[in-house]
């Protein structure tokens, strides 16, 4: 987990940093009107460009790069909903894609190097019986480095199907949280250039939805942390079976189909 909780610090020491660097960027130049002609292109794009967004944000995660800054993307440029499911397509489908590639070529390397101790053999049983429970805590997190757990789902013995399903079920509120974002700034854009003039109602209503959309995840966020955690301390205290103790790996999906 000192990996883990050392990918999500920088993740958060990232996402400040690009927040300074848009400020910086926005009294500097005029980013506003580069974002307006950027939406008005992908506007353009109609149906291509709800087909290249989510394959873009999905090769972001394949390649380990942040998807952040799309992800908030999805929502400025398609709105709330179809944001969401842009970002939510990309997600598992970049989620597949790398889960595919570990399993094909870790795998191996894996068993050999690892699964002939105690301690990783009884941990590669426990995420074959109970991984989807470590898959939604880990992927509950906004801010968690899920690209590459991707990878490292698929050196277990979790089956494709299961993965994928607790990927998208765990992404959710974060992905929807960076689309209300989006969609929030959508809404800024339309009152700087003076197409909307909203009643004081409204402000309440979209502030008190992100308020809410906020806390909510970072509720769900907190929760799985402590989680995460007492299984860490649970682990560790447990006692382990002996390798000749423990079945074989079952081929998975990808694997049968392959």
């Amino acid at each position: 987990m000192s990996q883990i909780k050392r990918a999500f610090y920088l993740q958060i020491a990232g996402f400040a940093l690009a927040v300074g660097v848009v400020v910086w960027l926005t009294h500097h130049y005029p980013v506003l009107e580069y974002i307006v002609q950027l939406q008005q292109k992908i506007g353009a794009m109609e149906f291509w460009s709800a087909v290249l967004y989510p394959l873009l944000y999905g090769a972001c995660n394949v390649l380990l790069l942040p998807g952040g800054v799309l992800a908030i993307g999805s929502g400025l440029f398609f709105g709330i909903w179809w944001g969401f499911a842009i970002n939510l397509v990309g997600n598992v489908g970049g989620a597949a894609v790398s889960f595919f590639i570990s399993r094909k070529l870790g795998r191996g390397w894996v068993a050999r190097k690892f699964l002939q101790k105690r301690k990783w053999a009884a941990l590669d049983v426990a995420i074959a019986r109970d991984g989807w429970k470590i898959i939604f805590l880990s992927q509950v997190h906004p801010l968690f480095p899920s690209s590459l757990l991707n990878y490292l789902y698929g050196v277990t013995r979790i089956r494709f199907g299961t993965c994928m399903l607790w990927v998208a079920i765990g992404q959710a509120p974060g992905l929807f949280l960076y689309a209300y974002f989006g969609t929030m700034a959508q809404y800024g854009l339309k009152i700087w250039q003076g197409k909307t003039h909203p009643h004081p109602m409204e402000y309440v209503i979209w502030l008190g939805g992100l308020a809410l959309t906020l806390v909510t995840t970072m509720a769900l966020a907190r929760i799985a942390l402590r989680a995460l955690a007492d299984a860490e301390k649970a682990a560790r205290k447990g006692e382990f079976p002996e390798p000749s103790e423990i079945a074989a790996p079952e081929p998975s999906p990808v694997e049968a189909d392959a």
